[in-house]
């Protein structure tokens, strides 16, 4: 909902590279708003240079460490007349960056909030990976610690959405190798670097292959595009059975849970839990 004579939150969204992809109705409300919340007010400021707009309302800092604390003035403000102009970094506000927290409070106190739509690294590198769009889910930024990021891992193993990481350039990666290990060395999947920079960069290929390429070290802001689980074809019955006959065989259990999750589309990790299940009963 917008009410461009009366108080309004606004959520505009930033450009995360190139300046030249703002919209003229971004440089129309930076500079006609009556307060700006921005996540860096420096940032804000070279922004609005680059951009040749005079601002001409109040600036205030809204970040992780203050938003708690300014969200209820900005509410007022918004319930008094004032159109409040909400931008992070880059992007879009309240997708892993400041927002949420103000969004949910302007609504429950019954006031407008509308958006400018905008550059998306999310969407961006959903575009550019070559996977499927169909169907996809925005992860956020992994877990920093190994075991907390594998069971987080795990649990999207089995979806069938593509998924969308964003990860900082030196856990890469410790992520893909993580990833590989745990959703499959052969999922497809896409890393895009500095997305609508001068050095983008799009490097796609499975699991396994990304992870030993991101070990030589990568710069920039990183987003990871995971491809969605195979298509299972063959019922997880059929595949243990499978397995069995090739344990039958002597070889070894896990080599037989790849070689079967290969040929059936069903996860490793699922097959093999599956298969120690089937001989613990």
């Amino acid at each position: 909902m917008s009410n461009r004579d009366g108080g309004a939150l606004v959520l505009a969204a930033t450009p995360i590279g190139d300046s030249a992809d703002a919209s003229p109705r971004l440089l129309t409300e930076l500079a006609g708003a009556d307060v700006i919340a921005a996540e860096d007010t420096r940032r804000l400021h070279a922004l609005t240079q680059r951009l040749g707009v005079t601002t001409t309302g109040r600036v205030i800092s809204y970040f992780e460490g203050n938003e708690a604390a300014r969200t209820p003035g900005l509410v007022e403000e918004i319930a008094t007349g004032q159109r409040v102009l909400l931008v992070t970094d880059a992007g879009m506000p309240s997708v892993s960056d400041p927002g949420y927290r103000l969004v949910t409070a302007v609504i429950a106190a019954g006031l407008p909030v509308t958006a400018v739509p905008g550059p998306s690294a999310v969407l961006t590198a959903l575009a550019l990976s070559g996977l499927p769009v169909d169907r996809f889910a925005f992860e956020g930024f992994a877990p920093r610690k190994s075991a907390e990021r594998r069971r987080r891992l795990a649990e999207i193993a089995e979806d069938r959405r593509t998924t969308i990481w964003f990860e900082a350039p030196h856990r890469l990666a410790d992520f893909l190798s993580d990833a590989s290990e745990v959703i499959g060395a052969d999922r497809p999947a896409a890393v895009c670097r500095e997305l609508t920079k001068t050095y983008e960069e799009v490097r796609r290929g499975p699991l396994a292959e990304l992870a030993a390429w991101a070990a030589e070290g990568a710069r920039g802001e990183i987003t990871v595009v995971i491809g969605p689980a195979p298509e299972v074809v063959a019922d997880l019955d059929t595949a243990v059975a499978r397995v069995s006959e090739l344990t039958s065989a002597g070889e070894r259990t896990k080599p037989a849970v790849a070689t079967v999750a290969a040929e059936t589309g069903i996860a490793k990790n699922l097959l093999y839990d599956a298969v120690l299940e089937s001989r613990r009963s």
